[in-house]
């Protein structure tokens, strides 16, 4: 079976603020930094045979530390590309929240289309689609593949047949990894989902102090 390591990329500053989607120009923070650093101790001994990445920024620079301890390119998957979100893209999450369609991105992802863009359906089939026809190319091996959070939960459901209606109960934070084995012959397994390198649990965000009223 050839065994797929799906890694999302690392944090940026666009996460929770903006739908980022294909915007170009969408770099790694410094927390990205280091959690595409910490992913090379974490799978530098691992017999990776290829290295596969969205083309855009952020998915490319988490994948760049691990291929260059490997000594392997990056190759560019056209199909690993996050969501096309159309008319959505670079729009505030505030403001995205506020609108009636989001109910229906949040309760009924199987019947929903961004505005000008993909559906949720039309974006699980193209990146399975990809992730198939790389395992193709690396009958029984082991590659890694650096997408993003939508994309692996579309395709871990489709592979474990959730409903897509539910994808969104899986979990892919910033440089996760999981693990989908594909057979010759079909089968499928998905032994681990949304495992993290050097997993602490966050601290909590910090009190604002009430500024003194003048007199």
């Amino acid at each position: 079976m050839t065994t797929l390591l799906l890694i999302r990329h690392g944090e940026n500053d666009t996460i929770g603020k903006k739908l980022a989607g294909r915007m170009a120009g969408v770099h790694l923070n410094e927390k990205g930094q280091a959690q595409a650093a910490a992913l090379v101790p974490a799978l530098e001994k691992a017999p990776i045979k290829a290295i596969y990445s969205s083309p855009l920024e952020r998915a490319q620079e988490t994948a760049v530390p691990l291929a260059q301890a490997l000594a392997l390119p990056v190759q560019t998957a056209p199909g690993l590309v996050e969501i096309a979100f159309g008319e959505w893209t670079g729009r505030s999450m505030k403001d995205l929240r506020r609108l009636k369609a989001w109910k229906a991105v949040q309760n009924e992802p199987a019947t929903f289309r961004f505005p000008g863009g993909e559906t949720f359906a039309e974006a699980q089939a193209r990146a399975a689609g990809e992730l198939r026809s790389i395992a193709e190319r690396h009958p029984d091996e082991l590659v890694a593949c650096f997408t993003h959070a939508d994309v692996i939960r579309l395709v871990t459901a489709h592979f474990l047949d959730v409903p897509l209606n539910s994808f969104q109960r899986l979990g892919a934070d910033t440089a996760s990894i999981t693990v989908v084995h594909l057979g010759k012959d079909g089968r499928v397994a998905v032994p681990r989902v949304n495992q993290t390198v050097g997993f602490a649990w966050p601290e909590p965000p910090q009190k604002k102090t009430p500024s003194k009223a003048r007199k």
